[in-house]
């Protein structure tokens, strides 16, 4: 395909806008979160918003992706962003935990599609020479998304309703689909293909009964009942056929000689690793500043500004270096940061200052804000081009696969925590003669009518929750830093495409 250097910049904004619409929605959400908890209530349905989406998102990718290389990327982008936008709309209607969840199900097919698929466009239309300065851009609108969502959302909070977070996407998601609509001439795909729906929908039904499992078990249901041992059956039959059905398929939805490339296979599990422990910072840290240092929606929001400063400038520098060093030698300086960053967080406790949360934060962004950028290009490094719709779907399949994972994972233990301290008999009774909510610790303005002593109980048990939490989820950052020790010696340099 040829296109004009104009045409290509109309594509490339109309690619990055959608790339921004979707990153900034995950982190505005995380901001406004304490808000719609006042709202329409449900504390303990947290994890289910955001395992919604993942799971959907998750389910998705490598389906989409591979539909975008059989059937051409322009369709299926824009058909990603009409799911989006409508799945948008509905979330802005939502009247319970429960409808947020749904919606965010629908925003969730939408979104899966839309970054792999957007990636895959711009590796295609731009040659390798150019690809260290394209994963530096792509670096720049994570991060810029990240420093906009919290201060925009605490704005919308603060001045308008988090119903507002939803409707800025419908602007941002139509610019976007006219841009592509208009300025991406694709060539026509004239081979025959034969999409691998029995893969297809068995991936999704492994992934949905997995995620019903640890959304559903050990709250709902006990992990011993009927139901949960069932869904768990249903995932293992599930997986089992799908692998069998995917090594007996002429396309498959996974192309498992992928994986055959070391770099790829590790690159895939470095990001499965960063998007558990990554989600955790995003949707916790937050959480505790508002329900524990009883700050406001606004400090809650600038919790997130300085991970996203020093993902950007991480972002820049891990880009950079790519020409200079081997990736190895990046992700172990990142992980380290990491590990580092989500250990401080671990030690959280009522009496933890505010500044500490915003080093230990910096400190995380300055880690993923390389492996975001270098792990994307080193996992298509040794792959040729007609493999990129797939590839990148893989990658962030991986990385949707962390964040569904830690988020329900790292979710169950922070939820079971939280509650077993509520249930105790005298936290009970202290609740029951006061009448307090738990869920009016997120906001200054309801945390007056509490009385002291039972606010810095709830307040003591949220935080311990939080703190355990993020002690299991150091294990998943020592992994991530594990796998770039194991990294070969490659270099973006190298490449011979």
């Amino acid at each position: 395909m040829s296109t004009n250097e104009r045409g290509l910049k109309f594509i490339t904004t109309g690619l990055l806008l959608g790339i921004f619409m979707v990153m900034m929605d995950v982190t505005i959400l995380d901001t406004v979160m304490g808000a719609i908890i006042v709202d329409i209530k449900g504390i303990d349905k947290i994890a289910w918003v955001s395992s919604a989406y993942l799971c959907m998102s998750m389910a998705g990718m490598p389906i989409f992706g591979k539909l975008a290389d059989m059937y051409g990327r322009k369709k299926f982008y824009t058909y990603g962003l009409t799911i989006f936008i409508i799945g948008s709309f509905l979330c802005s209607t939502a009247a319970s935990m429960t409808e947020l969840s749904i919606y965010r199900a629908i925003q969730g097919i939408g979104g899966g599609s839309l970054v792999p698929i957007a990636l895959a466009i711009i590796l295609e239309v731009y040659p390798p020479e150019r690809r260290a300065m394209v994963g530096a851009t792509l670096g720049m609108v994570f991060g810029l998304a990240d420093v906009i969502a919290p201060l925009l959302g605490a704005y919308i909070t603060a001045y308008l309703s988090w119903h507002w977070v939803f409707y800025i996407n419908i602007p941002i998601g139509l610019l976007s689909f006219i841009m592509i609509t208009f300025c991406y001439k694709e060539s026509s795909v004239s081979a025959k293909h034969k999409l691998d729906w029995s893969g297809a929908i068995t991936l999704v039904g492994a992934v949905v009964s997995l995620m019903l499992v640890l959304g559903l078990g050990g709250s709902k249901y006990s992990w011993s009942s009927v139901v949960i041992v069932s869904l768990f059956i249903t995932f293992l039959v599930f997986l089992v056929v799908f692998v069998y059905i995917e090594n007996r398929a002429k396309e498959p939805i996974i192309p498992y000689q992928l994986f055959k490339d070391k770099l790829f296979t590790i690159s895939n599990v470095a990001k499965f690793f960063y998007g558990a422990t990554f989600v955790m910072a995003m949707v916790y840290a937050p959480i505790f500043v508002q329900g524990v240092l009883g700050r406001s929606v606004i400090d809650a929001g600038l919790t997130m500004l300085p991970m996203t400063i020093t993902m950007i400038i991480s972002g820049q520098v891990g880009s950079f270096f790519m020409s200079k060093t081997n990736f190895r030698t990046i992700m172990v300086v990142s992980g380290l940061l990491f590990l580092i960053g989500t250990y401080l967080l671990s030690t959280v406790a009522p009496t933890t200052t505010f500044s500490l949360i915003i080093f230990s934060m910096a400190l995380m962004g300055a880690g993923a804000g390389a492996s975001f950028t270098v792990l994307g290009i080193a996992a298509i490094h040794n792959l040729n081009s007609n493999q990129y719709g797939s590839a990148n779907s893989i990658v962030s399949f991986s990385s949707t696969l962390g964040m569904t994972m830690g988020i329900s994972i790292f979710g169950i233990i922070q939820r079971n925590v939280f509650l077993q301290r509520l249930n105790d008999p005298s936290m009970v009774e202290d609740l029951q003669l006061f009448a307090v909510d738990p869920n009016a610790i997120m906001r200054p303005e309801t945390r007056g009518y509490i009385p002291e002593q039972i606010l810095q109980k709830i307040a003591e048990a949220l935080s311990v929750s939080i703190a355990d939490a993020f002690m299991w989820a150091t294990v998943s950052a020592a992994l991530a830093l594990l796998c770039g020790l194991l990294m070969g010696k490659e270099r973006l340099e190298d490449i011979k495409k």
